[in-house]
């Protein structure tokens, strides 16, 4: 565990439970909320319709949540945040199979839950940078590159006083040593890895949880309704465990709800009323400082390819075959599955295999990528690869496939296509979480070293100022580990916002043009990050 200075205890609780169950939680939702509406509430017609419209509202809840979440974290602690948002997931799912109608009750449900699950994927961004955290009370002093000098840190809010962070600002070893920065895109790939494992979960125990009381004779309501109380107790045992397990983060022990209502005379920042200025600072440091804009747009990617694997090729599938006429035969069906399985079960299975492929892959390589961005020298080369590979397998996928089985070239190529996407994914997903730690964690450029040409500054090119304003000097003033928690949710706001553009306007391009267009919408996406990592990489050289 060398590359961690959390305690045991502490990365059990982050890599087993917040990493995965933040995502095991939503595919088990998102799943199963075509039978709550078919099998619980007994709709019949405009299913697509009601889930679709329930996940857009779960969407911009959580572009306000999402900031929300990681505010208060900078205050409260993220172990509160955690706690707090798996106690609002299980009582959610209580409530959620309650549901009689879909408007309003299956509404509020779904809303109330994804406050909840803004909560719990804040965090996984969040609690990284305190995974590798290194504080002067720690016994753990980090040392120069050279082996001597021991460096003390200033990246606990617990050190940080006017003069000490004058002092060390001018002092570019006063930083956490790159050693521990650069354990953090090793960590990155672990939590890729446990976040991938919590679709796993979902799909492996949650899910068929409803057919297994079914087998028991019970009929398909009540064994939706217990299903959801088996996962909700979960959620709600999972906030006891996080509450006990990060307990004591060296950089959260001044935090709790004391803190939320007074200032603290170390950091008078900290106050209520400074609120939305943090989160401001947060939203701009991603115009200031280039490993920041790198992250947050490696977010916008990687979430936005979470549902372009997720939604858009389950649904291409299902339109090529159906389109092809290879359905029109399949009329042996169980009634309470959803449109994608009752008009068309051999598409079903086919996009199942397609996007089993695509996460298998994912899963496989999130440690490769966190050992890549770990021991490269330019931090950006991992995810430019990630970039380009999503360019080429998200065209390709939509123009290669072929329902027909016997056109089983068409079809390798189209599983090597997912596969890209799939290394696509967790690349952005792995790398903008390693790059946007590895940002949080090094030391903040002070405004004095930009003016005095002749005083040294680090080598760590990402954090080259984009734009020299007075706003940026302030951001660059602020150590951003006070900030992590804002950083956070700012992160988690660029992803939601990327799945809203893509399920509102590549949809309505699925519909009106061709079924290849949100493919080439994400291509673009992926071209976006190529050009902005590429432009990072020669600013820095």
């Amino acid at each position: 565990m060398g590359m961690f200075t959390a305690s045991r205890v502490q990365i059990a609780t982050y890599l087993l439970g917040v990493c995965p169950f933040s995502i095991a939680f939503l595919v088990f939702l998102n799943s199963s909320v075509s039978f709550i509406v078919t099998d619980l509430i007994g709709r019949e017609h405009g299913v697509g319709d009601a889930v679709g419209n329930l996940g857009f509202a779960d969407e911009l809840v959580a572009l306000i949540a999402c900031p929300f979440w990681g505010l208060l974290s900078d205050r409260i602690g993220v172990r509160l945040v955690c706690s707090i948002g798996y106690i609002i997931i299980g009582i959610a799912l209580f409530v959620f199979v309650q549901a009689k109608n879909v408007y309003p009750q299956l509404l509020l449900g779904r809303l109330f839950f994804s406050v909840g699950g803004a909560a719990a994927s804040t965090m996984v961004t969040a609690v990284l940078p305190t995974m590798s955290f290194i504080d002067q009370s720690s016994s753990e002093i980090p040392r120069r590159p050279n082996g001597h000098q021991p460096v003390p840190s200033i990246a606990s809010e617990q050190t940080i006083t006017p003069s000490n962070y004058r002092t060390h600002s001018q002092n570019p070893t006063s930083q956490a040593s790159p050693s521990n920065i650069d354990s953090t895109s090793k960590i990155a790939g672990f939590v890729g890895m446990a976040t991938g494992c919590g679709a796993l979960i979902a799909l492996s125990l949650f899910l068929p949880l409803p057919a297994r009381f079914q087998k028991y004779g019970i009929d398909p309501g009540h064994a939706l309704q217990y299903s959801y109380y088996i996962v909700g107790a979960i959620a709600l045992v999972l906030a006891v465990v996080c509450l006990l397990g990060l307990h004591g983060l060296r950089s959260e022990q001044r935090k709790g709800w004391s803190f939320l209502l007074r200032g603290d005379e170390q950091s008078p920042s900290k106050s209520l009323f400074s609120a939305i200025s943090l989160l401001y600072r947060a939203f701009l440091v991603g115009f200031t400082r280039t490993d920041v804009f790198i992250g947050y747009i490696g977010g916008f990617v990687a979430r936005a390819s979470s549902v372009g694997i997720s939604l858009f090729v389950p649904l291409l599938v299902n339109a090529t075959f159906l389109s092809s006429g290879l359905c029109a035969s399949e009329q042996d069906h169980p009634a309470g599955l959803p449109d994608i399985k009752r008009r068309c079960p051999r598409a079903y299975v086919v996009a199942a295999e397609l996007t089993g492929a695509s996460q298998l892959v994912a899963l496989l390589c999130a440690p490769l990528f966190g050992y890549w961005s770990s021991r490269a020298t330019n931090k950006t080369l991992p995810l430019m690869f990630a970039a380009a590979v999503g360019i080429i397998g998200y065209p390709l996928f939509a123009l290669k496939f072929d329902p027909h089985d016997d056109e089983k070239a068409e079809r390798a190529v189209a599983f090597v296509a997912v596969c890209f996407i799939g290394i696509s994914q967790i690349g952005a997903i792995v790398c903008s979480l390693g790059i946007l730690t590895t940002g949080i964690l090094a030391k903040a450029i002070d405004s004095n070293s930009i003016s005095n040409p002749s005083t040294e500054q680090p080598n760590i090119p990402e954090n080259e100022p984009l734009l020299a304003t007075g706003e940026a000097s302030k951001s660059r003033e602020m150590n951003l580990t006070e900030l992590k928690g804002s950083v956070a949710g700012v992160y988690s706001f660029y992803g939601g916002a990327a799945i809203l553009l893509l399920t509102k306007v590549g949809g309505a391009l699925f519909d009106s043009t061709t079924t290849a267009a949100p493919f080439y919408m994400m291509a673009s996406f992926n071209a976006i990050l190529l050009i902005a990592t590429v432009a990072a990489s020669l600013r820095g050289r």
